[in-house]
């Protein structure tokens, strides 16, 4: 395999050590990237729940030492062999979801999880190696979710990279989008694909299920039920479109399903998981509507476990269906959000409630496990922090 003329850059990343431990702040050696490969310098990230999930995990997918971080933007700095999409200068969005372009997968409308690149934890999809290494000892530093983000340089395959040209969409809410922005939309657009007029329950009201919100009231959803144990969601919730909002701890005997059955007359026509709960998923079912009630599942439960969910049920007419990236394509998606954005039709202000430097990083993880934020944006220069003003 030819390599890049590119060398090795060595620069700052947060490392994850242990299981639940800070990350710590380390010079780490970033290699040139290889054939189908681009290297890129991050301007912004943030954190995401499955960021949290995977640094608090013990065993296996999560493997240390590691560079977590998926939600990011930045702009490319060399590119190796065979990458003609994007070259040095340009801005992309890193995905955690690959696109090829050229699988069955990739070309067919039904699917976005392409075939030709499986996902390898820690490693890079084609080769199966790492390019990250520690400069001190030159111990390998594992990758995650093919994308590596609290580092100022990080190397991604092609086909999880996202050009955005010459978009004039800010950094920070460019970067929104390469993860919990565009599931919550994603999924009530290209997988409910809501008629105007429809009901729908958000199970979860966190940045994925406020995207949900966000992208039924853009579908012209008539009434959106948010459910959540935070009543501090609903304020915020009713900014991006919920109507309702059930706190499960005020439901009194009732469940949440019962109580969303009386207020839409029998169920609604679209359910959306975006928690990782089985026990939330069955009850995101029990709350659709008999004859044609779909219900969508976004939250991932780390153990896997099977939902609980009536034969007799299922076969009255009501689906089940589960997606990655809220079922967009990101090549073909991602793009068309951004504009969105600039059209002033996608509002993602409300999402952005914390902003701070590279070095801040560990109090973003506190924030995000005490659920005191939505998204915390982590400049890596620090200077648009400071311009904020946070």
């Amino acid at each position: 395999m030819e390599q890049s003329t590119a060398k090795p850059i060595r620069c700052r990343a947060a490392v994850s050590k242990a299981p639940g431990q800070p990350l710590e702040m380390v010079e780490v050696e970033v290699a040139p990237p290889r054939a189908h490969e681009v290297r890129v310098k991050i301007v912004c990230t943030s954190l995401c729940h499955t960021d949290l999930t995977f640094w608090r995990m013990k065993d296996f997918p999560a493997m240390y030492p590691s560079i977590l971080g998926h939600e990011a933007v930045g702009v490319v700095e060399s590119v190796g062999d065979h990458v003609e999409e994007v070259a040095p200068g340009d801005t992309v969005v890193p995905v955690f979801l690959p696109q090829c372009g050229g699988c069955a997968d990739c070309l067919s409308p039904r699917s976005n999880i392409c075939s030709a690149l499986s996902y390898r934890p820690g490693l890079m999809p084609r080769d199966g190696t790492t390019r990250f290494s520690l400069a001190a000892t030159g111990e390998p530093v594992h990758g995650f979710l093919s994308v590596s983000s609290f580092a100022e340089y990080t190397v991604v395959d092609v086909a999880h990279v996202v050009r955005l040209g010459g978009s004039a969409l800010p950094p920070e809410k460019a970067c929104l989008l390469s993860c919990g922005v565009s599931t919550g939309v994603g999924a009530a657009w290209k997988v409910a694909a809501l008629e105007p007029g429809s009901t729908v329950a958000v199970f979860g009201m966190g940045t994925v299920g406020l995207a949900v919100a966000q992208g039924s009231k853009m579908r012209g959803a008539k009434r959106i039920i948010g459910v959540d144990l935070n009543p501090d969601k609903f304020e915020i919730g009713k900014r991006l479109g919920v109507t309702d909002f059930i706190n499960p701890n005020d439901t009194g005997e009732k469940t949440v399903s019962q109580v969303i059955k009386e207020m839409t007359g029998g169920g609604v026509d679209y359910s959306f998981e975006c928690i990782g709960s089985t026990s939330v998923m069955a009850e995101a079912f029990e709350s659709s509507r008999t004859g044609w009630g779909k219900t969508i599942i976004l939250g991932t439960d780390t153990a896997a476990a099977p939902v609980s969910i009536s034969s007799s049920a299922i076969k009255r007419g009501r689906s089940v269906t589960g997606a990655l990236l809220g079922g967009i394509k990101p090549k073909d998606d991602i793009p068309v959000l951004a504009q969105k954005c600039l059209d002033k039709e996608l509002e993602l202000d409300e999402f952005v409630t914390h902003r701070m430097g590279f070095d801040d990083i560990n109090r973003a993880f506190d924030l995000l496990a005490q659920g005191k934020c939505l998204r915390c944006i982590i400049w890596m220069d620090g200077a648009e922090q400071k311009k904020a003003g946070a």
